[in-house]
């Protein structure tokens, strides 16, 4: 089953809105010129209202980094998914390794939040990856397994052939050191195998599921070529329009 390559460009806490602008005022034309790909960039919230106005017309889909669970409610310093709906957001990263790593995190909270955004017609881009010593341990599956299924929990099959799940091992994420793209695939298509044990064949062959972690221009062609790697999410790589436009090029099929 043909699977449409995504990159998401993930700028984490950069960029104001008059930035975000000007990024996709460079970027726009010569990413409307590759087809076959998914042009995703997700910004903090105070870009989203600038970025959502700049990208309209283009083949550039905006996305959050993060969103609570809840519609409203006293929870001060949080956004939901209705906000983002509002402000005409299509995806959003859930349950990122540095969320998890500084602000608690957990499966159990990536589970209500992928549930809520699927509620209200956001496309989740579920991270899962493990941390170096897990992988020193021979632990990487293990944690990748329980991960995804905590995250996917009480999901229906085609909702979860409607998302993105992004592995991004941790120890690979801004320090330059990056998984081989063969043991990328490996992991990714174990995921994919643990998404069919419990969601069905279908779903498994629907989903889409990126590599995370330290991908650049020069290395996405590589990644994306293996079998069951359908796109990247983008730190630092994504943060200018050049560099950006080169890994939406490079993954084209």
């Amino acid at each position: 089953m043909s699977r449409t390559p995504i990159i998401a460009g993930n700028w984490k806490m950069f960029k104001t809105g008059a930035e975000a602008s000007a990024f996709i005022a460079e970027a726009k034309a010569a990413v409307a010129a590759v087809s076959g790909v998914e042009a995703v960039v997700c910004a903090p919230f105070t870009a989203l209202p600038a970025l959502v106005e700049s990208t309209r017309g283009t083949a550039i889909a905006v996305g959050a980094q993060n969103m609570h669970w809840e519609a409203n409610g006293a929870f001060t310093g949080e956004v939901s998914g209705p906000m983002l709906v509002d402000l005409g957001v299509k995806y959003v990263i859930l349950g990122h390794s540095e969320r998890r790593q500084y602000f608690a995190e957990t499966d159990e909270t990536v589970n209500k939040k992928t549930k809520a955004a699927l509620s209200y017609g956001l496309i989740p881009i579920v991270c899962v990856g493990e941390k170096l010593e897990e992988r020193e341990a021979g632990s990487t599956k293990d944690v990748c397994r329980v991960q995804t299924l905590g995250a996917l929990e009480g999901l229906s099959a085609e909702q979860v052939a409607s998302l993105v799940i992004a592995y991004e091992p941790i120890w690979a994420i801004g320090t330059g050191k990056s998984s081989t793209a063969a043991d990328a695939n490996e992991v990714i298509a174990y995921i994919r195998s643990v998404v069919a044990e419990a969601f069905g064949a279908d779903a498994a062959a629907k989903v889409r599921i990126q590599y995370g972690g330290s991908v650049k221009p020069e290395n996405v062609r590589e990644y994306l070529g293996a079998s069951d790697i359908d796109g990247a999410l983008v730190g630092g790589a994504s943060l200018q329009p050049n560099s950006y436009v080169a890994l939406v090029e490079g993954a084209r099929a």
